[in-house]
C-alpha cells in the first residue's frame, strides 16, 4: 500500500437523524364525531454507528467522504400508526480504530473486533403521539410530542495497528528487511533513511501452524516525541502491541547507547510503552566475527536479545523463537 493511501487519522462531521414528532390526530367517524384522540408515536431517528471491519487497513475511505448524516424518523399518524425509524448508517472502519471528540479531544470509543458495533451519534428519539396523554380528566388532548433532536459532532477517527510485535529502531536500521524476509509483507527497502513511510504489517509463521503479527512502523529519530523527523505520527501505532523488538544495526557506533535513545523517546512519547516486553535485536550481524560478536555482548542491555542477519537469514528461526516465548510468557 502507497504512502498516499494509508491514511490513518481523519476529522468526520456526523449527524444522527432526528426524532419524528408525534401526531395530535384526533379521530372523528360518523358514529361517533369524538372518537377521541388517535395519534401515533413519532419514529426514532438514525444512528451513526461505527463498526468494526477487518478487510480494511486504513481510513482512506473516509478522506473524501466525510460528513456522514443519518435518516430523520418519520412523524406518527392518525390511526395510532407509528412513523418509520430513520434508517441508521454504519462507518465501516480497520479495527484498532478509536473515536475522540474534535473539539474536546475527549476519548469517545475504540473498535478492536470484527462487527463491533458503537454508536457514535444517537438518533433522537420519537415524540408520544397524543393517544398517551388520554386521562380521566383530559379525554381529548389536543397535543403531542415533538421529536428529540439530531445530535451533530466533529469525530477525529484515528487508526493505531493491531500486531504482537512491533518493530522500532532508527531508520535504516533493517527492520523493513526483516518484515519481508519472515512475512509475506512487501515493504519499499532502501539504503537510506526514511525509507519507509507508512507501517507496515506481516503474519509471521511460527513452529507447528502459528503465527503472529509484526508490525513495521517509520525509523524514529532522537526528538521523534518532540515532533523531528516524521515525528509523533506513527509512534501511536506500538502503543497495542504487547511486546517490542528493537533493532539495532551490527555497525552501530553504540549499540547499548542507541537502545537508551529508542527507549527515552518512547517514555517522553508515553510512559506506559516502557511496561511492554522487550527483545533486542542486532541487525546485520553476519558482519561480525564471533570475538567482536563476543566484545559487543559485554555492554548490551539487560535485556533478551538475538544477532541475527536478514540477508543470509542467520538466526532469524532463533530470533522467532525469542519472540514466541515472549508472547507467551506472563
Amino acid at each position: 500500500m502507497s504512502s498516499e493511501n494509508f491514511i490513518d487519522y481523519v476529522k468526520i462531521f456526523v449527524r444522527s437523524g432526528k426524532g419524528g414528532a408525534g401526531s395530535a390526530h384526533l379521530k372523528r367517524v360518523k358514529s361517533n364525531p369524538k372518537a377521541g384522540p388517535d395519534g401515533g408515536d413519532g419514529g426514532r431517528g438514525g444512528h451513526v454507528i461505527l463498526r468494526g471491519n477487518s478487510q480494511l487497513w486504513t481510513l482512506l475511505h473516509l478522506k473524501f467522504n466525510r460528513h456522514v448524516f443519518a435518516e430523520n424518523g418519520e412523524n406518527g399518524s392518525k390511526d395510532m400508526c407509528y412513523g418509520a425509524y430513520g434508517r441508521d448508517v454504519y462507518v465501516d472502519v480497520p479495527l484498532g480504530t478509536l473515536a475522540k471528540d474534535a473539539e474536546t479531544d475527549e476519548f469517545l470509543m475504540e473498535i478492536t473486533r470484527h462487527g463491533e458495533e458503537k454508536i457514535l451519534a444517537k438518533g433522537g428519539r420519537g415524540g408520544l403521539g397524543n393517544v398517551n396523554f388520554k386521562s380521566a380528566t383530559n379525554q381529548t388532548p389536543r397535543f403531542a410530542q415533538p421529536g428529540e433532536p439530531c445530535i451533530e459532532a466533529a469525530i477525529v477517527l484515528e487508526l493505531k495497528i493491531l500486531a504482537d510485535i512491533g518493530l522500532v529502531g532508527f531508520p535504516n536500521a533493517g527492520k523493513s528487511t526483516l518484515l519481508s524476509v519472515v512475512s509475506a509483507a512487501k515493504p519499499k527497502i532502501g539504503d537510506y533513511a526514511f525509507t519507509t513511510l507508512t507501517p507496515n504489517l506481516g503474519i509471521v509463521e511460527y513452529r507447528e501452524s502459528r503465527s503472529f503479527v509484526m508490525a513495521d512502523i517509520p525509523g524514529i529519530i532522537e526528538g521523534a516525541s518532540e515532533g523531528k523527523g516524521l515525528g509523533l505520527r506513527f509512534l501511536r501505532h506500538i502503543e497495542r502491541n504487547p511486546a517490542l523488538l528493537f533493532i539495532v544495526p551490527a555497525d552501530s557506533k553504540d549499540i547499548h547507547k542507541e537502545f537508551e535513545i529508542l527507549i527515552n523517546e518512547l517514555e517522553q512519547y508515553n510512559p506506559e510503552l516502557l511496561d511492554k516486553k522487550r527483545v533486542l535485536g542486532i541487525s546485520k550481524s553476519d558482519m561480525l566475527d564471533p570475538e567482536l560478536m563476543e566484545e559487543i555482548r559485554k555492554d548490551l542491555p539487560d535485556v533478551p536479545y538475538v544477532f541475527f542477519s536478514s540477508l543470509t537469514k542467520m538466526n532469524l528461526d532463533k530470533l522467532k523463537d525469542l519472540l514466541w516465548q515472549v508472547l507467551q510468557s506472563d
